[in-house]
């Protein structure tokens, strides 16, 4: 997700640089140094290969040949051609030969460009200078492709860190002649103009997004190999097939689909083959779908809409004693018994009694003051007078 989304006057909500967040992004492609506490060796050299992290997820090897004690969140002014560029150091030391072994197997440490120095405050603040101004050069870069009439889409300009050069990122469907907008962007720009074009899914890797499962998109975050995803993988996972779901925001299938299919895929070989049908006295049976968690598969006759369950092993038997030339008398005999849970005796009451039942209304009450009653046997002290 890129910090224009949620920060408030140019400066990022949750990004620590406030304001000068290298990548574009809070979290594209980040990196957990897990050999920063563990210190080299007293007679071996730090590893000069340095891994630099420019705009979005656009990285890159360099060598550190004048042994400058660098750190990652570093900003370094490295070669470029022509000129410089300014990034940010991603990795250092040992961590830094793992990344090189796994993303680049065939790198050449001679053919690396340099680290030039470590950037200076002016050199910052004119790298600064550059992003702002990128925004307006998108939309305007658009407008006069618009006014071209070609059919092509600016999805983002990344500046270089000397302001001499401008590369713009697009994707088209058909090949594009963009000669006439290159001079006319230079005329408009008054820098060298690179045009470069990329894939959808590069599009968002660049600019990231939140995908429909809450998190922010893998190939923005830690996915840089774009396997093709084919509909088989949603088929194999029993997905329905609604492109709506299962397109990504790149507008291709989701990368995802890819993640579990190797455990359906073994999964599916303890299973029978679905294709073949079951031989009853009954009819012939074809299958209707197949539930991997549970390990149950579903049968059904053509003139019967009920469902038979069955197990996988059971499945088997059936298809053995068919093709041993044996016709069973009802699939029903071989079919799955749910075990009926116990459900507890019990009876909801509630509303069915008064609530004032217990209450009384010919109680007499108690609080109501007695007639006083005269006692006739008492003797009166009047009477008694002399």
């Amino acid at each position: 997700m890129g910090c224009a989304s949620c920060g408030k006057e140019g400066t990022p909500g949750g990004c620590k640089n406030n304001g000068l967040c290298s990548s574009g992004g809070c979290s594209k492609l980040e990196v957990y140094d897990w050999l920063s506490n563990i210190s080299l060796p007293e007679n071996q050299k730090p590893y000069e290969i340095v891994e630099i992290r420019f705009k979005n997820s656009r990285k890159n090897f360099y060598r550190n040949i004048q042994n400058l004690p660098l750190q990652m969140g570093d900003i370094v002014v490295v070669e470029a051609a022509p000129g410089f560029d300014i990034g940010v150091v991603s990795i250092v030391g040992e961590l830094a030969k793992i990344q090189v072994k796994k993303k680049s197997p065939n790198f050449k440490h001679a053919e690396a460009r340099k680290i030039l120095h470590i950037a200076t405050q002016p050199e910052i603040d004119n790298w600064i200078k550059g992003r702002n101004l990128e925004k307006d050069m998108m939309f305007q870069t658009r407008t006069i492709a618009m006014k071209l009439g070609l059919d092509m889409k600016i999805s983002d300009v990344e500046y270089q860190g000397d302001l001499t050069k401008a590369t713009f990122y697009y994707t088209a469907e058909d090949r594009v002649d963009f000669r006439q907008l290159i001079k006319d962007m230079a005329d408009a720009f008054k820098t060298r103009i690179e045009m470069r074009q990329i894939g959808s899914r590069q599009e968002s890797s660049r600019l990231g997004g939140i995908g429909s499962c809450g998190r922010e998109l893998c190939c923005s975050t830690w996915l840089t190999d774009f396997r093709s995803v084919s509909t088989s993988a949603a088929r194999y996972q029993q997905l329905a097939l609604n492109p709506q779901k299962l397109a990504g925001q790149c507008g291709k299938l989701k990368c995802c689909l890819n993640y579990e299919l190797d455990m359906y895929l073994e999964a599916f070989k303890t299973f029978p083959k679905t294709e073949i049908k079951l031989k009853t006295t009954k009819g012939e049976a074809y299958h209707i779908k197949t539930d991997v968690f549970k390990r149950m598969m579903w049968y059904a006759f053509p003139e019967d809409s009920g469902l038979i369950m069955l197990t996988p092993e059971r499945v088997k038997k059936i298809q053995e004693l068919n093709k041993a030339g044996t016709i069973p008398r009802d699939l029903k005999d071989f079919a799955f018994e749910v075990e009926k849970e116990v459900v507890v005796g019990y009876e909801n009451v509630v509303g069915q009694d008064s609530l004032t039942r217990f209450e009384n209304k010919n109680k007499p009450n108690k609080n109501k003051k007695k007639k006083y009653k005269p006692n006739k046997n008492k003797p009166n002290p009047a009477t008694n007078e002399k």
